[in-house]
């Protein structure tokens, strides 16, 4: 059996003890990776990353995920490397188109799926010290920049977020990975693997050679009731945005209208009332450790190589992290083995 991975990712609207704080607390468990969302308004990825990879021991550590509407290739190359020399563990980088950027007065760059191809080229050209500069369709660097600070001493894993078919099929001749945002969905996972196989084939790599991860908030609680009511509301401001995106979901438009309007006016009791069980275990993680358990071998049993439990964790979050690093985790390492 391939070995299957676990990670866990933050939201970034904490103070720095905090980052500090809830790094230490996850060095506890054994996590195989650590990520934190770059979503405007909050923090940008790296500096919250910063905080926290000196106190990973173990997991690799990233933003999941930055977008080239936001920072340069140059900056994510210096960011990656800075990033990758305070993290015992490694670094990892996570890119992608991004989302909510015209909310937020941000035009995204024009053809993002070409940027995304060019962004990772540069990337691993100033990773691995290499010079010339860069000639691209988006981007032109001139021949004299290169990096001028400490390379990382190992390849740094690419990591492309993506729903789509185009942006898959990129992530498979170049990345190592995709992150199917906002999805607990095994039925999803077969999909996402023909996309990525279409580029896979045309770089000439081994089908399977991309691995896929699920991320998707969690509320983990012994009070599974409780933990799925949660999640019900935190589902309805993110659910107009990824449940169009899922072509196994079959979603109603006229669902997705009234759950946009209640999320639009902070309505998320009533919002709530809308996301059935079925459409809940879809695009959340949540219940008590045996239902996470299950949920999670649903995703790796589809061909999920990683899983991401996302904010907020739990009713209380440290309690939500401390059932998964003591409760789920060695149960799926177990099954792994």
């Amino acid at each position: 059996m391939a070995r299957r991975e676990i990670s866990i990712a933050f939201q970034t609207d904490k103070t720095p003890a905090e980052y500090i704080a809830l790094a230490k607390h996850v060095d506890q468990y054994a996590f195989d990776a650590v990520s934190v969302y770059c979503d405007a308004p909050f923090h940008p990825s790296y500096g919250p990353l910063l905080l926290m990879a000196p106190h990973l021991r173990r997991a690799r550590v990233g933003p999941a995920a930055v977008s080239p509407s936001r920072i340069h290739p140059v900056d994510m190359a210096a960011e990656t490397a800075l990033l990758a020399s305070v993290a015992p563990g490694g670094a990892y980088l996570g890119i992608a188109r991004g989302a909510w950027l015209a909310q937020h007065g941000m035009a995204e760059i024009p053809r993002p799926i070409q940027a995304i191809r060019e962004a990772v080229a540069i990337v691993r050209q100033f990773l691995s010290g290499g010079s010339g500069g860069f000639q691209g369709e988006v981007y032109q660097i001139a021949e004299s920049v290169r990096a001028p600070y400490p390379l990382p001493e190992r390849p740094i894993p690419v990591m492309i977020g993506s729903w789509g078919r185009r942006l898959c099929a990129l992530a498979g001749e170049i990345a190592d990975e995709v992150k199917v945002g906002g999805s607990a969905n095994p039925a999803i996972v077969p999909v996402i693997r023909a996309f990525i196989a279409e580029g896979e084939a045309r770089a000439g790599r081994a089908p399977g050679t991309v691995g896929i991860v699920l991320g998707a908030v969690t509320v983990a609680d012994e009070d599974r009731e409780a933990a799925r009511e949660a999640a019900r509301r935190a589902a309805v401001l993110y659910l107009p945005v990824v449940a169009p995106l899922d072509p196994t979901a079959q979603v109603e438009p006229e669902l997705i209208a009234r759950l946009q309007a209640h999320a639009d006016r902070g309505e998320f009791e009533a919002g709530a009332r809308l996301v059935s069980d079925e459409l809940l275990d879809r695009f959340a993680f949540s219940g008590n450790a045996a239902d996470l358990i299950a949920q999670a071998e649903r995703c790796f049993a589809a061909g999920a190589g990683r899983i991401e439990f996302g904010t907020p964790h739990g009713l209380v979050p440290a309690q939500g992290i401390r059932i998964l690093g003591e409760q789920v985790i060695p149960v799926l390492r177990d099954h792994t083995a």
